[in-house]
């Protein structure tokens, strides 16, 4: 099969791509940023801080905190969620710490909707979730 380079495609999809990758592998991403200069633009796009998962992502890397402030400036979901967990249970600021596991769980973060679910369950005697679980 011929390869294809992906610097052919349109700018959009190579956009989508690369999100994608973020999404699925964060080495693969900074792999992808090192190829070229209009690859490294695209990987420092807010939308690719926005969709990868922070759970795949190694913890020893020193920028972990930069990272954590650009995806939560970014509205990522597990990024939501862990500082929705860290309020909550660490630091007892129920309410804000519980908004930002709803934003979460709104956002269709799978871990953030059970923990909503729960918590909200245990502490508020509310159901209005447990039936968006799929199984």
């Amino acid at each position: 099969m011929p390869e294809f380079p992906i610097l052919m495609l349109p700018t959009e999809i190579q956009a989508l791509v690369v999100e994608r990758v973020a999404h699925n592998s964060f080495a693969d991403l900074y792999r992808l940023r090192v190829t070229c200069k209009s690859m490294r633009a695209l990987a420092d796009d807010r939308g690719v801080y926005a969709s990868f998962d922070l759970f795949k992502h190694p913890w020893n890397v020193r920028i972990r905190n930069r990272l954590l402030r650009r995806c939560f400036r970014e509205g990522n979901p597990s990024t939501l969620y862990i500082k929705g967990v860290e309020y909550f249970f660490r630091l007892e600021r129920h309410e804000e710490g519980l908004a930002l596991i709803k934003r979460a769980a709104d956002a269709g973060y799978e871990r953030a909707l059970c923990t909503y679910v729960m918590t909200m369950k245990l502490y508020h005697q509310n159901e209005e979730y447990l039936s968006r679980f799929t199984r």
